[in-house]
């Protein structure tokens, strides 16, 4: 009996519903995970006298830790680079390093990705490397990433194909425990 993968898509974006949101919803349908839309979400910058600590993130990084294996980081390109939702986001995880190691040791071995989207068929594989290198610096595995392209709203069809393929292999791959 296969042990089913408990996830999030960590959807990054200036806009709830746009190209990104096309794709997390796409992206709920091939792996039933949850999204998270960090726009929705009160999480300030990251201070080193940590004056955030009584916003959205500890909280959120607290249950996801406890509640999911894989985490899919999605995000449009910006500027060659992560949505700045996203980048706000992972700067935070220096909490997770310095005030709440305890829940920073917990995504030791849990699963990372990355799916970029716009509206043009390619990408800099630079945008890739800052989960890359963070999923390695914090002890995940990094299950590699993925381009959606969209066009007039909807996923593009080699696209779709794509990332039901990178889905399938992200949920055939055995879960944390």
């Amino acid at each position: 009996m296969k042990v089913k993968t408990r996830g999030v898509i960590i959807q990054g974006s200036s806009r709830s519903i746009g190209n990104s949101s096309v794709v997390a919803s796409f992206l709920r349908q091939q792996t039933d995970f949850s999204i998270l839309d960090l726009k929705k979400k009160d999480i300030g910058y990251f201070d080193y006298q940590h004056l955030n600590t009584e916003d959205d993130f500890i909280p959120l990084m607290k249950q996801l830790v406890a509640d999911v294996d894989t985490f899919i980081f999605l995000s449009p390109v910006y500027w060659y680079s992560m949505s700045a939702e996203m980048k706000t986001f992972f700067d935070r995880i220096s909490d997770l390093l310095k005030i709440e190691k305890d829940t920073g040791r917990k995504l030791r071995g849990k699963t990372m990705a990355a799916i970029s989207c716009s509206e043009g068929d390619d990408v800099p594989m630079s945008f890739y490397e800052p989960f890359r290198l963070s999923a390695d610096y914090l002890g995940m595995q990094y299950a590699g990433h993925a381009h959606a392209q969209i066009r007039l709203g909807k996923l593009v069809d080699v696209s779709a194909e794509a990332l039901a393929a990178f889905s399938s292999r992200l949920l055939s791959s055995p879960p944390v425990t």
